[in-house]
């Protein structure tokens, strides 16, 4: 799981160093573009993911504690999180193509879409993860679920501000 988490984090890496290059080649279209998306609702996404990030530390203090039912209550609860941030980002995806703005749109609009939904995939595999650690519970399972999702969290924790705030 390490060398995956590993290999990941360089890819995320490899992404946001090419978006701050094109951003520096056209900082007025990605400022201009920026203002077209909703903060807030990202903030919010952020909040959610963070939280069940906290869900998914208590599960593993709780399989820690021999707390199988507890370790997956913690779990389902995370996973429910990460279902609320994806039908979130779902309805950011919707208001933003029915405003004309795909990744066709500019620069910009592709490496949103592109390194959004890239971490979208993540999430995805995130919660099968999850939700198979919740069904083969224990401590060596959910610790290692708990990784990945961490990294999950530290890469949205990273493309938050950079795509939505940083200008």
């Amino acid at each position: 799981m390490w060398v995956l988490i590993l290999s990941e984090m360089l890819v995320f890496t490899a992404f946001f160093a090419l978006y701050a290059a094109q951003r520096a080649l056209n900082p007025a279209l990605f400022n201009a573009s920026q203002q077209q998306l909703d903060p807030v609702l990202g903030g919010i996404n952020t909040l959610v993911l963070l939280t069940s990030g906290l869900c998914v530390a208590f599960a593993v203090e709780a399989i820690s504690a021999q707390q199988l039912r507890r370790s997956r209550q913690w779990l389902g609860a995370a996973m429910l999180l990460g279902l609320v941030f994806c039908a979130l980002k779902s309805i950011e995806y919707a208001d933003k193509f029915a405003a004309g703005l795909t990744p066709e749109t500019n620069v910009f609009f592709g490496f949103y879409y592109g390194l959004t939904a890239f971490h979208f995939a993540h999430v995805v595999f995130g919660l099968a993860l999850l939700g198979l650690v919740s069904w083969r519970t224990s401590t060596e399972n959910v610790e290692t679920a708990a990784a990945f999702w961490h990294m999950v969290d530290l890469i949205w924790i990273l493309l938050y501000p950079l795509i939505y705030l940083l200008r």
